[in-house]
């Protein structure tokens, strides 16, 4: 059997949770101060397999199995000692030392790779500094970045030339599509990244094993990765982690924001912990990796729709990661800012108030249920009842899980006891309606709640009171809908015709607003033309 250090395999104990390694593979439940439950040992309906995550050891009451994450992993896995041990140095992040003589062709080929990439990076760092990278170089710089950040994390320039694969010419094709720089195409290899920005991407010892490019042309998608390679796979690569490990470690959390270049500015400027997913959406492997070293987790993103979007799939992914000790937050940088542009305009004390500021992870899913569904109305309530027990079902500690369920029936009980409708704050004030307007929209929320949820933002912006009695009228659900939209419409050409007359005061006085009166004109002949809809459907 092969052996380790004793130091390497008390390492492996000390960074994974028995909880998180058991878990894995059998459903746990909290109950005092060890975790229960079906021993994968051998066949019981009655749990009796004990894991205590303090003491990292677990033990089973009815068929005496005992042991710790290695055994664990051996026995449910029938693997050698060496299979769980590398098994569980993955998991945790950290290099497995050798125990015997490596394949000299696997040692060679992970030699290759990161040789490659290494001298792909100088090559990358030194044409940043020439004159064909000038203008990335003038780009970075003008995100703030002085050239020891750029030096630190290595940054660089890929030219619109096939750089790599030109000076790569005596190098195996296959080693060097390996690493996802080049392709084959029907003239021989040529340059995956070319005219891009270029942040190297390191594994958890400091190898660069990919890179992501930042386009500088405008040109979407904004970030390309290296596609997935034997040492790389994009949803469990986790950017920065390598320089954010430590600080994660003294802070006690971790942040996480949307972008390199974000995550970078962040650890410049006090807050080292910061971490970004590559280019795409946070995935499970992304939040149990944080978790190794942190489960206090700060999530900053964008105060727009797409930032609210991924605070919300964030939320649902780390659930099942939540312990009783747990702190997951959620901060917003609104104002069409992200990190990097409050930290280059109100400094690290701005950007530390938003982190300060961040909603903790219970009252954000209760903000999602009041937000997402009307719940002044019983169905509107059911629907966000359904959303919130669907979210709390996912939690795998049974006494948090029951303090979650506590917490929102309380809410519930105090704000959603009364069944009104509440007044909307709204942002543009819109004119009251008539009484026979008002009349008809209180007769269709109280025949269709179902309408009443799908345009739940609009009626309340009107000031109405719903709770009065509704007129009798003959009036079908399409009929109805067809009447809300109509109304929008009409509220919509009010504003467009307010702000048009409003500009061609402005104009009058010399201010040069003819790009926006063509604006709003066409927006009016777009009004019209779905009020035409309307009439003749």
């Amino acid at each position: 059997m092969a052996s380790y250090d004793r130091n390497f395999t008390d390492e492996l104990r000390t960074r994974l949770s028995i909880v998180d390694v058991v878990g894995r593979r059998v459903p746990l439940t909290r109950k005092g101060q060890n975790y229960w439950g079906c021993c994968p040992f051998h066949n019981e309906k009655t749990p009796s397999f004990s894991v205590n995550e303090e003491k990292g050891f677990y033990h089973c009451f009815g068929c005496g199995e005992h042991g710790d994450i290695i055994s664990f992993t051996m026995k449910t896995n029938n693997m050698d000692f060496r299979a769980a041990i590398t098994e569980l140095a993955q998991m945790a992040g950290v290099k497995l030392p050798d125990s015997k003589p490596r394949d000299p062709a696997a040692v060679a080929r992970a030699e290759s790779y990161v040789g490659i990439t290494e001298r792909a990076a100088q090559m990358y760092q030194q044409k940043l500094f020439e004159e064909c990278g000038a203008h990335a170089l003038a780009y970075i710089r003008g995100r703030g970045f002085t050239d020891e950040m750029i030096k630190k994390y290595r940054i660089g320039y890929a030219p619109k030339n096939s750089l790599i694969a030109n000076s790569f010419a005596n190098a195996k094709q296959e080693n060097l599509i390996a690493t996802g720089l080049c392709r084959r195409g029907d003239y021989g290899l040529y340059d995956f990244f070319r005219d891009k920005l270029m942040f190297p991407i390191f594994n958890a010892r400091g190898q660069i094993v990919a890179f992501s490019g930042r386009s500088l042309d405008g040109s979407e998608p904004k970030y390309i990765n290296t596609t997935d390679t034997e040492m790389f796979h994009k949803r469990k690569t986790v950017f920065g982690l390598n320089f954010a490990r430590d600080a994660i470690y003294r802070a006690g959390r971790s942040i996480v924001v949307e972008g390199q270049i974000d995550a970078i500015q962040m650890q410049c400027h006090g807050f080292g912990e910061t971490v970004a997913p590559l280019g795409t959406a946070l995935t499970e492997d992304h939040i149990a990796l944080l978790c190794k070293s942190n489960r206090n987790i700060t999530f900053c993103f964008d105060g727009d729709n797409a930032g609210q979007k991924a605070a919300a799939r964030a939320a649902s992914i780390v659930m099942p990661f939540l312990r009783d000790t747990s702190d997951v937050r959620f901060a917003f940088v609104t104002g069409g800012k992200d990190p990097d542009e409050v930290l280059k305009s109100g400094g690290t004390d701005a950007m530390r108030a938003i982190i300060d500021g961040a909603t903790s992870i219970t009252d954000f899913l209760w903000e999602l249920a009041n937000k997402n569904y009307v719940t002044s109305t019983p169905g509107g309530q059911a629907r966000a009842e359904k959303f919130l027990s669907a979210e709390i079902a996912k939690i795998t500690d049974e006494g948090l899980r029951r303090a979650y369920d506590k917490e929102y029936n309380s809410r519930k009980f105090n704000q959603w006891s009364k069944w009104t409708r509440k007044k909307q704050e709204v942002k543009i004030a819109l004119p009251s309606v008539d009484e026979i307007t008002r009349g008809t929209l209180v007769y269709i929320t109280n025949t269709f709640p179902e309408l009443a949820e799908r345009h739940g933002e609009f009626l309340g912006s009107l000031n109405i009171d719903f709770d009065g009695t509704a007129p009798a009228m003959q009036m079908d659900a399409n009929t109805a809908e067809r009447y809300i939209v109509s109304l929008k419409l009409q509220k919509y050409m009010e504003r467009l015709a307010a702000e048009k007359k409003e500009c061609m005061t402005r104009m009058l006085a010399g201010d040069d607003v003819a790009e926006r009166i063509r604006a709003i004109d066409a927006d009016m002949e777009k009004v019209r033309a779905k009020q035409d809809m309307l009439i003749t459907v």
